[in-house]
């Protein structure tokens, strides 16, 4: 089963999702749109972090995920 982590960073107001282990981060990679991606050594997005996230209320935040078929 895959594993989807999110943190919200509230004194940075960054937002950081993996889809990939952390671990496996090897080099990060800024857009130039406020968001930075996460690669593993062969250059596969394992993550990534929206710079300047600011929410309303950090006391719960709501998530909804779909999948698609392959």
């Amino acid at each position: 089963m895959a594993q989807v982590k999110v943190y919200y960073d509230r004194e940075g107001n960054t937002l950081t999702v993996w889809f990939g282990n952390p671990a496996d981060e090897y080099i990060a990679e800024e857009t130039g749109e406020e968001i930075v991606l996460m690669k593993d050594r062969q250059g596969k997005v394992i993550g990534f972090e929206k710079l300047n996230f600011s929410m309303q209320s950090a006391d719960a935040v709501r998530m909804a995920f779909e999948t698609t078929a392959a």
